[in-house]
């Protein structure tokens, strides 16, 4: 199971939505020590996966001046 891959082929909504409901999940008395050991080692490798993707795409922004040149974003 590759969580890389997995998360490189949903966008960055939808894969703060499946973060957001491992939170909700986290939060649940009821769920075992162990699944929520594994469920916040996916979420932590999810979060540095997002964020080096985030990353990415802030690099590859640019800016659009008034005479239609570009420059890029930094």
């Amino acid at each position: 199971m590759g969580l890389t891959s997995e998360n490189s082929e949903m966008t960055i909504e939808e894969s703060f939505a499946v973060l957001d409901d491992m939170a909700s999940r986290l939060e649940d008395d009821e769920l075992a020590l162990e699944e929520s050991f594994s469920l916040y080692q996916k979420g932590m490798a999810m979060l540095k996966d997002l964020n080096d993707r985030i990353d990415r795409v802030e690099k590859q922004m640019q800016i659009i001046s008034g005479d239609g040149a570009t420059e890029d974003f930094t």
